[in-house]
């Protein structure tokens, strides 16, 4: 029976490159898996998931898959999606419809919260209606567990308003503990420079 699946975690705690792993055990044996982005990630190029360790896979937009027929996605042993955070609830009740209705297992990668520490849409309804949620760790420069994503200033100063999407990684967000995430402290980061 297929599942929903979230995991989710903090900038940095290698999401991407667990669902490319998750790609290659299925082509291993000799299945299919889909991977797909929101047409709004668009830091690796317009139809490409790249995890920062420099693996990269061709995708298709979530926008695009809402609209393949029920054929063309029972054609698939698995859906992988990156970046779910940004996807709408609409996209999370389809996911539920192809897991339920079609059959075919739906696991979404993504932030739980943006920079001030609210839910993104899409991670709300993963929360709210995932089969199995499982959280990705990372650390922050203390050592503790990560569960914020703080937004830097090219000062490397922490960001506490603004728009909720601002695309970047290394350079733009890090990942803290709690914390340190109300306390202002970045640590010493020297590798965080735009690159």
């Amino acid at each position: 029976m297929a599942k929903l699946y979230f995991r989710y975690g903090a900038m940095g705690s290698s999401k991407t490159a667990n669902l490319l792993m998750v790609d290659y055990n299925y082509a291993e044996r000799d299945q299919k898996a889909l991977v797909l982005k929101p047409r709004v990630e668009d830091r690796d190029g317009k139809q490409t998931v790249k995890s920062r360790m420099g693996i990269d896979k061709e995708c298709l937009f979530v926008e695009d898959f809402v609209r393949m027929s029920d054929e063309a996605i029972k054609a698939y042993d698995c859906i992988l999606v990156d970046e779910a955070q940004f996807v709408s609830k609409a996209d999370v009740e389809f996911f539920t419809y192809v897991v339920d209705e079609l059959n075919v297992p739906v696991i979404c990668y993504g932030l739980r919260t943006d920079f001030a520490r609210n839910l993104f849409e899409g991670s709300m309804w993963l929360l709210a209606w995932a089969d199995t949620i499982e959280e990705i760790k990372t650390i922050c420069w203390c050592g503790r567990k990560a569960i914020c994503n703080a937004r830097l200033d090219e000062n490397g100063q922490i960001i506490r308003a603004g728009q909720q999407v601002v695309m970047g990684g290394t350079g733009k967000y890090v990942a803290l503990c709690r914390q340190h995430h109300k306390t202002g402290e970045t640590g010493n980061l020297p590798a965080l420079q735009e690159e």
